[in-house]
This record gives structure tokens, sequence and C-alpha cells, in this order.
């Protein structure tokens, strides 16, 4: 079960959320996904467990690579957006519009918008 290819929207937090859950399909259907891997008695013969279970590593492997990689491109793309408008906010002070975008990107990055799936991640 490969993770989808496609890039992660940093900008819409809830499409990310929404790829992130697609790709832990695979964490969350373990239980499963063992239970189709490792043969029963009847087909010990005709199955080599030992490649299936390898294949099925790999791909949580790949799973989580995966998904650690998009969420810190977001923290990084976030941060980066953070830093361009410090510098925008220095030149334009009376401008509210900017500081309410500066304040709302700033959280993204300090509140765990995008910190609390990568704990969530370590932990998986």
């Amino acid at each position: 079960m490969a993770a989808p290819s496609g890039a992660a929207s940093c900008e819409d937090f809830a499409e990310f959320q929404e790829l992130l859950r697609v790709m832990r399909t695979i964490d969350d259907r373990i239980v499963h996904e063992l239970n189709t891997t490792i043969p029963t008695a009847s087909f010990v013969g005709k199955i080599d467990a030992s490649q299936t279970c390898k294949e099925l590593y790999e791909s949580l492997t790949e799973a989580h690579t995966s998904r650690e990689r998009i969420i810190k491109n977001c923290i990084a793309q976030t941060s980066s957006v953070v830093k361009t408008l410090r510098e925008e906010r220095e030149k334009a002070q009376d401008d509210v519009a900017l500081l309410k975008q500066l304040r709302k990107e700033q959280t993204k990055v300090s509140d765990g918008t995008y910190q609390r799936p990568l704990r969530e991640e370590e932990i998986v």
C-alpha cells in the first residue's frame, strides 16, 4: 500500500490533515495487513513469509518517511512565509491586514498546527 504521491497543500490545513489521514491508512490497518501478510498453516509453503514481511516493512517505512517529509515541508513553507511577512511588516508598520496575516501564520508554526502532526509521527 503506497503513499499518495500528491503534493501537500500547506495553505489549507483541512486538506493537509486529509492527506495525512489517507497516508496513515496503512498504519490504521496494520492488523489487517499483518493477517494478510503472514501465511496461515495451509499456505506456509506457497507464500514466502519473509519476503512479504519485508515488503510490508518497506511500505510502512516509506509511508512514515513520506508523511514526515510532507509535514517538515509545510513547517518550512510556513516559516518562510512568516519571515517574508515580518520583513514586510517592518516596512509597513501601520498595515493592520498584514499584521493579522503575520499572526495567523506565526500561530501555524508556534501553536503546533504543523508541529502536532510531526509529534504524532514520532509516536507512530
